[in-house]
């Protein structure tokens, strides 16, 4: 049986995970799932609400952003700032659907803040893909890895 603190630790991880700090959620998921096997419908839900999260903080971060643009501390160059958002006007909201992808996703979801993308519009979009990576991740795990 999984505690509560099993499910909290996927769920700060996943959260985590989602944000630009570095960290790995899936390592997570799989050893639980490995261990439970059939909790792998709650293992899934709580690593994908946590992710979910995680990208709502950089959506959120993202609408305050500029505020902080001029200030010699800042981690994002105004080119860089600039081609991130050339890049989400060219491909638009659809390239949320892209955000479970390591190096691009978590920027993706940064950017869509910055320009303001509704809130329940980013929201449907990144849960579609946060969640479906972790259903392709928990069948890989349990029924190709372990047949």
């Amino acid at each position: 049986m999984l505690s509560w603190i099993s499910y909290l630790g996927l769920a700060l991880s996943a959260c985590i995970a989602a944000t630009l700090l570095p960290m790995q959620s899936e390592a997570a998921l799989v050893a639980l799932l490995t261990f439970k096997p059939s909790a792998v419908y709650s293992l899934v839900l709580v690593a994908s609400l946590g992710n979910i999260i995680g990208s709502q903080i950089n959506w959120w971060l993202g609408t305050q952003l500029q505020r902080w643009q001029t200030r010699r501390w800042f981690p994002v160059t105004p080119a860089q700032l600039e081609r991130a958002q050339h890049w989400y006007q060219r491909y638009g909201r659809w390239s949320l659907l892209l955000s479970w992808l390591p190096i691009v996703g978590d920027p993706l979801t940064l950017i869509a803040g910055v320009l303001r993308e509704p809130f329940w519009r980013f929201t449907l979009l990144v849960s579609i893909a946060k969640t479906s990576r972790y259903i392709v991740l928990a069948y890989v795990t349990l029924y190709l890895l372990n047949p």
